[in-house]
């Protein structure tokens, strides 16, 4: 498997785990920087790769009265200020090719949305940045389904490849989560990441708005990282009752603390596991 280096760091195989966190979208310039800020101390404390995530446009709200966030120009300088500023890499959600072309010229890593995961002409531009691209996989594909994926933006030349799981949709405003998933997508030669928040996901199931079930993030994120998982996908918020989209399915910050405690303990013995040699 290919590592993917994001700054400073890499994404792979023998790696520090990565977590992409962060609020689900961008609320305003003084709440995005804050935010950062607080993550970066709280991540501080953990030997993990942190990109700072959040998105400047939510293109697929329930309901055409949600908040979607600043849009790309406002968004994007925000963005720019938790680079400067706080010196961390940043991940943000892309919707078209025009999107992608000027967004992958700045961040450290753009992000095709699940729904989107199919869209040729996206990843194409995606693939032609210098941004690393995180995929995630649509709910409505098979993981062996993405390794088309894989090949659109390898067909550009482009080789520093994320996938992420984000759950299966049966329908009736529900996602299951296979965690064969992860071993069947690092077989395409790429880093694997779980979503852990969408994956508690209940698409639609609020009527005009996606409800969920936080409680379940830890049991999820867990078991990703038991079944080899590169990177973790979590978002968080400073207080997820006044959170203006996923409210349900962001994590307060107190409690994300308390998660990551859990997951270097556990990421550390799957290495350990990984690198001992068999019993006879």
């Amino acid at each position: 498997m290919e590592s993917v280096r994001i700054k400073n760091f890499a994404i792979g195989p023998r790696q520090p785990l990565a977590v992409i966190c962060g609020p689900c979208v961008m609320e305003g310039e003084s709440f995005t920087l804050q935010a950062a800020e607080e993550l970066q101390k709280l991540f501080s404390a953990f030997p993990f790769s942190f990109i700072f995530k959040a998105s400047y446009d939510k293109a697929n709200r329930s309901s055409i009265k949600s908040f979607r966030g600043p849009g790309p120009e406002e968004g994007l300088r925000w963005l720019q200020r938790v680079q400067n500023e706080l010196g961390l890499p940043v991940l943000t959600d892309v919707h078209t090719p025009e999107e992608a072309a000027l967004a992958g010229q700045s961040v450290d890593c753009i992000q095709i949305p699940a729904f989107l995961c199919r869209q040729t002409d996206l990843l194409e531009a995606a693939g032609k940045t210098p941004a690393a691209v995180n995929v995630k996989k649509g709910q409505f594909l098979s993981p062996w389904e993405m390794k088309n994926v894989v090949e659109k933006l390898t067909e550009c030349g482009h080789r520093r490849i994320i996938l992420t799981d984000r759950g299966t949709c049966f329908g009736y405003n529900n996602l299951v989560s296979d965690f064969r998933g992860v071993e069947i997508m690092k077989k395409f030669g790429f880093p694997v990441c779980f979503d852990a928040s969408h994956s508690v996901q209940l698409p639609g199931g609020l009527g005009t708005a996606s409800g969920g079930q936080r409680e379940f993030i830890p049991t999820l994120a867990k078991a990703a990282i038991a079944v080899g998982a590169n990177a973790l996908f979590i978002e968080a918020h400073p207080n997820p009752a006044a959170a203006k989209s996923d409210a349900a399915t962001v994590m307060p910050f107190d409690e994300l603390k308390k998660l990551l405690f859990q997951i270097e303990r556990l990421y550390d013995a799957v290495q350990e596991f990984n690198v001992s040699p068999c019993c006879p």
